[in-house]
């Protein structure tokens, strides 16, 4: 009998080792898990970051070109104007002098 108890407690000493193994080896295994976790967070963060990051400069690079396309235009209208206005200001001013003698 005292050799099935032995035998029994035997088992059992070898139970809890088995157990306190597979605890110890749980708890690298998320360990590991957690670092891989976190370094695949802080890559897509950094992709992310890199992403946004020349979506801005993609974009600030547009708005110039579009204003700088917009400012030349302006300026070719304004110089139009004026060259208009040095051809034709005698004929405006005796155009309005007309209408201001009608009335």
């Amino acid at each position: 009998m005292d050799t099935v108890v032995k035998k029994l407690a035997d088992i059992e000493e070898t139970a809890e080792a088995i157990v306190e193994h597979a605890q110890a080896q749980k708890s690298e295994i998320e360990k590991k898990i957690q670092n891989q976790r976190d370094r695949f967070d802080a890559a897509i963060e950094d992709e992310t970051r890199k992403q946004l990051e020349q979506i801005r400069k993609d974009a600030d690079a547009k708005m110039e070109r579009i204003l700088k396309e917009q400012q030349e235009k302006n300026r070719s209208t304004i110089d139009n104007l004026k060259k208009e206005f040095e051809e034709n200001h005698s004929a405006y001013a005796r155009e309005i002098l007309a209408h201001i003698v009608e009335v």
